[in-house]
């Protein structure tokens, strides 16, 4: 089997359905430069000055995305929960809004770019049907105000269980689908305009609405504000249990815990009452007898009241105990990780299309056939069946200079001493363009006498943090 890439690259597609294949290379970018720049791979000794182009590539693509980060970051300081940075900057109205957008907007396109694939939320209902842990999960989706959640990786992993077949006696095998990497990012809608939402939906009166939208928020932690954004990155996921990761998870009882509890309170409560009735029937005479008898009952309703506590509080450290393994990073620490992904998604989709285009004349009309090589390729030598995107990886080649168009639409790409040179030479101008990157200079700053400039962000009443 030939491990080459770029000879012969005009190649038939797989029969691989779109809907099933992902957009990640699960290779790291070291291997893979490893294997496109063997010697056997081009001619004339040009391995070397391949493997140096590529490590050029390398450096100035992640030092793009350190500025693109920077940026982000910027502009979530407004919107970040674990700020411990003093206020000096208040907003509009507006300027919130559009700086908000910005944010939610860079964000997309960084998982986008990190490879990640988004979970439509007509889509959420229908995967997360039964639970991996034995919980079940509920989540009101029409909390908030922006969510969005990514997979990037899916997975079967083998889990057992009490088989039916068995009567319960034995272990049985069975498949868990998994996303290895998961994020949602997510802020809730303002307490106003969820309580006007609750008044229309209810057809209630606000005083009801503002009760029924305080006891709902309840399920959160005290704090989780909605004047925050929230980004939240997790590893190994089953799919039937993506409600785990939300704040506002309601742990339901399974029908079979219901038929126990109902069965043992009843069962328990009625044997108790029916007893307790008799010996207070007897000792009525006796008011101490028949006081021991009427407590005897509550320590019998007491149990079964602690039953069902006990019974939730199981499934509460099931899940907590669930997350605790699969919890990645939070917020800026997750737009770290999804910056530093989104750099080696791109440098391992520019290798392998730069692999093709400087070995073959290939003309734009003939990208298609390309892209299905480089899925081929791909496939045969990992065995996985990738959604490759050749349009992104060219426009970004061609953007720094490395691929340029002929006037017949052949694609020409820069020899790999050259192109390593060009990289050497965007470099050295880069600071003079980074200016370009830099997060827009909106809202106003306190004076320095200003007591709110004093106060770290985090202690800042809840109707000023925005």
């Amino acid at each position: 089997m030939r491990d080459d890439l770029g000879q012969n690259a005009v190649a038939p597609s797989t029969t691989v359905e779109e809907d099933i294949r992902e957009n990640f290379l699960p290779v790291t970018q070291q291997g893979l430069r490893d294997r496109l720049t063997r010697p056997e791979c081009w001619s004339g000794g040009r391995h070397v000055d391949a493997n140096k182009f590529f490590r050029y590539l390398n450096y100035w693509r992640r030092q793009q995305y350190t500025a693109r980060l920077g940026r982000l970051i910027a502009e979530y300081e407004p919107f970040s929960p674990d700020s411990d940075t003093l206020v000096t900057r208040t907003y509009t109205p507006e300027e919130a809004a559009a700086l908000r957008g910005r944010v939610m907007d860079d964000l997309r396109e960084m998982l986008v770019h990190a490879n990640y694939t988004r979970i439509p939320h007509d889509k959420f209902k229908i995967l997360t049907a039964g639970s991996d842990y034995g919980l079940e999960l509920e989540v009101d989706l029409n909390v908030f105000e922006e969510i969005e959640i990514y997979f990037r990786g899916r997975a079967t992993k083998t889990s057992t269980r009490r088989s039916k077949k068995g009567y319960f006696l034995k272990s049985e095998e069975y498949d868990v689908p998994t996303f290895q990497r998961l994020c949602i990012v997510f802020k809730l809608k303002p307490f106003d305009v969820r309580v006007d939402e609750v008044m229309k939906l209810k057809r209630c009166d606000r005083p009801k609405a503002v009760k029924l939208v305080e006891k709902m928020r309840r399920l959160l932690p005290p704090q989780v504000l909605d004047s925050n954004i929230y980004v939240k990155l997790f590893k190994n996921i089953p799919q039937a249990d993506l409600e785990m990761v939300f704040p506002n998870t309601r742990v339901k009882f399974r029908m079979m815990d219901k038929v126990r509890l109902t069965t043992t309170a009843s069962g328990g409560i009625g044997a108790g009452a029916f007893g307790a009735a008799g010996k207070i029937a007897v000792l009525s005479a006796n008011p101490v007898g028949a006081a021991i008898a009427a407590v005897g009952l509550g320590g019998v309703v007491f149990r079964q009241v602690m039953n069902v506590v006990n019974t939730k509080n199981k499934y509460m450290v099931t899940m907590a105990q669930s997350l605790y393994f699969h919890a990645m990073a939070d917020n800026r620490g997750a737009m770290t990780k999804l910056a530093d992904r989104a750099a080696e998604e791109d440098i391992k989709e520019e290798m392998l299309l730069y692999a093709v285009l400087a070995k073959e004349s290939v003309k734009r009309s003939q990208l298609k056939d390309v892209d299905e090589a480089i899925e081929l390729y791909l496939l045969r030598t990992y065995e996985r069946e990738i959604n490759f995107d050749v349009s992104e990886a060219l426009e970004r080649l061609m953007a720094d200079g490395i691929v340029t168009e002929a006037p017949d639409g052949t694609l020409v790409a820069l020899p790999p001493g050259e192109a390593a040179l060009r990289i050497d030479k965007l470099w050295d101008g880069y600071l003079d363009t980074l200016v370009e990157l830099q997060a827009k200079d909106e809202g106003e700053e306190f004076d320095a006498e200003d007591p709110k400039a004093q106060v770290p962000k985090d202690q800042v009443p809840k109707d000023q943090a925005s």
